[in-house]
């Protein structure tokens, strides 16, 4: 069975070389510990609060971090999903808030932050373009599904990435404290809707006032807690994933064969007028 590593760090602002040499010792510790897979939260690579330096920190995929975590992910024989500021090839002036998916074959690929939060502290569309698709990769610890933060509060794009096959939902995040309850709540509820392990990883650390709670976890699909990281302080936890307890769970709770499409069709009829 896969062993799944869920890597919280506090993270320093604007400094990729800092921050890439604390998930090569995440990465390096998880391996020892047996894990064939270690998440990072959201830009992990260059930390949350940055504002106009994102332009500055950005990246095209594959490039530079790229190329670095490829081969680190090599050396150890581990996959790695970590966070960064993507640049579009077409203009540096379009962004992407991105998840990126590396594993002993390279670059097995990326998901973009459909959902921007733009309100209260959270000012992300000033700097990002929203992302279009949900893909769903085929890896040797499952099929993978990535989201990022904001996007677990919308059960459409958990619900896609299960329907395209994924076993493992990952949600990397930038969560305030004054969220948790919201995250630990959605977290439950898109496993078990869903009958599929979801792997949460959050910041931890302050950042221009910003205090990231961390409290990464690993849900079931029956939604219980398999393993927490701790609130507020630095930690991996490492733990197995058995994709058969996914499928006996989606026959104890037939959620997807119960699923009626047509109400979809309504709800993007509906919202049109709200």
């Amino acid at each position: 069975m896969p062993r799944i590593a869920l890597a919280q760090f506090d993270t320093k602002v604007g400094d990729k070389e800092h921050n890439f040499s604390r998930m090569k010792e995440y990465a390096e510790k998880a391996r020892e510990q047996g894990a064939d897979l270690i998440i990072f939260p959201e830009l992990s690579l260059t930390g949350y609060v940055c504002r106009d330096l994102y332009y500055e920190l950005a990246e095209l995929i594959p490039g530079p971090t790229t190329h670095r975590m490829v081969d680190l992910a090599r050396s150890l024989g581990i996959y790695i999903i970590y966070g960064m500021v993507e640049r579009s090839s077409a203009s540096a002036s379009i962004l992407y808030n991105t998840a990126v998916l590396v594993g002993p074959e390279g670059l097995v690929g990326k998901y973009r932050k459909m959902h921007l939060p733009t309100h209260s502290v959270f000012e992300e569309k000033r700097y990002f373009r929203p992302g279009y698709d949900a893909p769903v990769y085929e890896t040797d610890v499952g099929r993978i599904g990535m989201m990022i933060c904001y996007d677990i509060f919308f059960p459409e794009v958990a619900r896609l990435l299960r329907i395209r096959g994924a076993e493992l939902l990952v949600c990397i995040s930038a969560s305030p404290g004054v969220r948790r309850h919201f995250f630990e709540g959605f977290t439950v509820a898109r496993a078990m809707e869903n009958t599929a392990y979801l792997a949460y990883v959050n910041l931890v650390g302050i950042e221009d006032g910003l205090q990231f709670w961390g409290g990464s976890r690993l849900v079931s699909p029956t939604g219980s807690v398999i393993a927490q990281a701790k609130y507020d302080e630095e930690d991996m936890v490492v733990a197995e994933v058995d994709y058969g307890r996914a499928h006996r769970a989606g026959i104890f709770v037939p959620t997807l064969r119960d699923l009626r499409p047509e109400l979809y069709d309504m709800l993007g009829e509906e919202i049109l007028y709200i």
